[in-house]
């Protein structure tokens, strides 16, 4: 049935005071675009007939104003044709919630979305790719890839798709909420709300509108990816306070940010909407800080052209003008809860700041010249936004915990351990020796971490043995090694680095260790000190047996947990306790999650399709068993990190600083998350991956190995979590203990120091 225009009502909240520090300015070319963008609307069967939009709706909506402030600078016709883009993905929207949704019809929406994708091919001739429309989505879709994407590179037209498919597809995650009258945890709804809310699909339409496709050898790296997350999650967020009404309310979704925190922390729907503000804000000093501190080294490593980099510039300012302007609409919109917004402080702040705004500024992150005025009144209007930054740096090292025990967390799967344990424990101190990782490395000072002792008190066999319950000797010897290995070094990077505040020593330690990892299986590099002899001997071990596709994939995960050690280091020098959302998603990688569980899945790589591998249910079950065991291990290492090593890379300081808590809320915040993380686990792979299983209609032996892999999933948290109550690594008793001296043969020899000498700490690679 065509929607009708809402009865203003009673709100459910007070809309909260928004962080917005950059003005929202109006494209010159609005008014000219509403007459073709209703007549593009029509001719593709959207309004009257459709049963879904009548000419009034559309009308009242009003997406012109949208990409109007969202994409001030371009021109009439590029204008036209985003303005078109968005009526499309907001008229898909609304025609799924009415064929679907509200029906029910899981089996119907599947097929639905499968023969979208068909409209989005890559081809030379995309014309001639693509079946005859049958809806208005479709036709749609059709005319609006055909106009867009002969302007674009193959590698914007693929992330793209991809992020399109990705808006689509997870359409099927909110019916199956629904269906199940199921509201998701917070961890899975920030995952889940970046793909259906569209807004890395928004993030494709800035490079495209702004005329700022982005560099394809940066596109990928990790300050770009939280950009594009931060901008997706400010969108999400504010787009959850205003339609609160419309879509709980009225429509009974549950896919809702202000939903899920009232129902995960048991709050009233003011308190949690103000929990939701404060993420938004959060998130937007996420982008702000990553676009300073990470971005420009990234371009200057990468060596951008002045014309790349000019591109990132606009890139950037076009995410800052979509968050501005989306806020500005949502103020003005019919589709939202918006009574008396404008009248708040924020507004007024931006209005005043867009007033001032110079439109021939360059692009930059920050506005420039009587425009920087507006944004500081912006910014000294919301001391709630600016006590959410202040509460970051705040942090008070060594802080004694007190009587504390890590809370009791959920197992559903039951433990085995490798009946090879006592010969692996043997074989790792061989192996450890041999390597040097109990001695101090030569020429660098701290570099002394591990004693025997200290060894003994880590046992990592125990968690290999839980990992690989049913792993030959040799497979348990290299399981254990490689723990070993990522230990070490997670204890080496903030002895030798962090406490000096040399994030260059540790980039380029970094650039060596990544020199070693051959994807020949062979390195013609020659390690210099025994964390570069452990990485090349479990490397060469490993990939020996690997394709070189496999090779590139698994040192893909090393890399990763690599680079994320530096943003340990770079948060410590900045004494910046992280974004939440940042820490939890990064601490997966510090974590070493995907490489660990790479090695698992390596081995069934063959007999699983990519489809599979890659698809959203079996990554959100990868992502829940993660996050279940780095909570675990940052209950279980609290005193550890906190009292003992001055850290806050710890759930327990991220929660108390974000949501200004007392430690033993945030201690059981964190147990709730992991316990929300494994009843969702739970719920994937019992019920959804076989879903995903029967619709890619896999084999007797693909089957098989989806099972095993699981099964692998399900040691790996059983045996992390043993491994923790075990050990004696977190407990008091070890935590005091000083290391044992070294042998004076092995302390190492003085080093020059002063200015010019630092690469003198660590011997340089050299070649074979």
């Amino acid at each position: 049935m065509a929607s009708s225009e809402p009865t203003p009502r009673r709100q459910p909240f007070q809309l909260p005071d928004f962080y917005v520090a950059y003005p929202a300015r109006l494209n010159p070319h609005v008014d000219a675009v509403r007459p073709r963008s209703r007549e593009w609307a029509r001719a593709r069967g959207m309004l009257e007939g459709s049963g879904i939009w009548t000419e009034r709706d559309l009308d009242a909506h009003d997406y012109p104003l949208l990409c109007g402030y969202t994409h001030p600078d371009c021109g009439e016709d590029v204008l036209a044709l985003v303005t078109e883009w968005y009526i499309w993905v907001f008229f898909f929207d609304d025609h799924f919630l009415d064929v679907f949704k509200r029906t029910g019809d899981l089996a119907g929406g599947r097929a639905y979305l499968e023969r979208l994708e068909r409209f989005m091919p890559m081809g030379a001739e995309p014309a001639k790719e693509m079946p005859e429309p049958t809806n208005p989505v479709e036709a749609g879709l059709a005319d609006l890839w055909l106009r867009t994407v002969p302007s674009m590179s193959a590698d914007w037209r693929s992330r793209f798709a991809e992020s399109t498919r990705n808006l689509l597809n997870e359409s099927l995650w909110e019916l199956s909420n629904i269906n199940d009258r199921r509201v998701a945890n917070p961890l899975e709804y920030i995952e889940m709300r970046r793909k259906v809310g569209g807004a890395p699909w928004s993030a494709g339409i800035v490079e495209f509108a702004a005329d700022a496709e982005v560099p394809e050898r940066v596109a990928h790296s990790r300050p770009l990816g939280v950009l594009r997350d931060a901008f997706s999650d400010a969108v999400h967020l504010r787009n959850d306070l205003f339609s609160y009404q419309r879509e709980v309310e009225e429509e009974g979704e549950l896919s809702n940010g202000v939903l899920v925190l009232e129902e995960f922390l048991g709050c009233g729907t003011q308190e949690a909407a103000e929990a939701v503000n404060d993420l938004l804000t959060s998130r937007v000093q996420q982008f702000e800080h990553t676009a300073l501190t990470e971005l420009p080294p990234l371009l200057a490593e990468f060596g951008l052209r002045p014309e790349e980099w000019a591109r990132v510039g606009r890139y950037l300012k076009g995410l800052q003008d979509w968050q501005s302007g989306g806020h500005e609409w949502h103020l003005r919109s019919s589709r939202y809860m918006n009574q008396g917004a404008l009248d708040a402080p924020a507004a007024a702040a931006s209005a005043a700041a867009s007033s001032a705004w110079n439109p021939f500024a360059v692009p930059a992150l920050l506005p420039v010249g009587d425009a920087a005025a507006g944004s500081l009144a912006a910014l000294g209007s919301n001391p709630r936004a600016e006590g959410v930054r202040a509460r970051r740096y705040a942090y008070r090292p060594y802080e004694d915990v007190g009587d504390y025990t890590a809370p009791e967390l959920p197992m559903p799967f039951q433990l085995r351990l490798s009946p090879l344990l006592d010969r692996a424990r043997g074989n790792l101190r061989g192996w450890v020796e041999r390597i040097g990782l109990l001695r101090p490395q030569p020429g660098v000072p701290a570099s002394y971490v591990w004693d025997a002792r200290r060894l003994e008190a880590i046992d990592l066999p125990l968690c290999a043995a839980g990992l690989h319950p049913d792993a030959t000797q040799e497979e348990l010897d290299l399981g254990s090694a490689w723990l070993a290995w990522g230990t070490y070094g997670d204890d080496y990077y903030p002895a030798v680095f962090g406490r000096a505040g040399d994030l260059a020593g540790a980039r380029a330690q970094n650039d060596r260790l990544k020199l070693l990892m051959g994807v020949d299986a062979r390195s013609t590099a020659v390690p210099a000190n025994a964390l570069e002899r452990g990485l090349l001997d479990v490397w060469e071990r490993t990939a020996r047996s690997m394709t070189p596709e496999n090779r590139r994939d698994f040192r893909a995960t090393v890399d990763l947990m690599l680079d994320s050690w530096l943003w340990e280091l770079s948060n410590l020098a900045q004494r910046r306790i992280p974004d939440p959302v940042d820490y939890v998603e990064t601490r997966r990688l510090t974590f070493g999650s995907p490489m660990t569980m790479a090695l698992a899945r390596i081995g069934h790589g063959r007999r699983l399709p990519e489809r599979l591998l890659t698809s959203g249910p079996m990554r959100a079950a990868e992502n829940a068993a993660s996050d279940y065991a780095c909570l675990l291990n940052d209950l279980y290492s609290y005193r550890k990190e906190i009292q003992y090593e001055g850290e806050f890379h710890n759930i327990v300081p991220v929660a108390r600083s974000f949501f200004d808590w007392d430690a033993e809320r945030a201690i059981a915040l964190g147990a709730d998350l992991a316990a929300a993380r494994m009843r969702e686990f739970q719920r994937l792979t019992d019920h959804e991956l076989p879903v995903v299983a029967e619709a890619l209609s896999l084999g007797p032996e693909e089957r098989a190995a989806l099972d095993a892999y699981l099964e692998e999933l399900r040691h790996w948290m059983s045996g992390i979590l043993n491994w923790h109550q075990q050990v004696d690594r977190y407990r008091e008793r070890e935590l005091r203990r000083p290391l044992d001296p070294p042998d004076p043969r092995d302390w190492p020899a003085p080093v020059p120091t002063g200015l010019g000498t630092s690469s003198l700490r660590v011997p340089s690679l050299t070649r074979r």
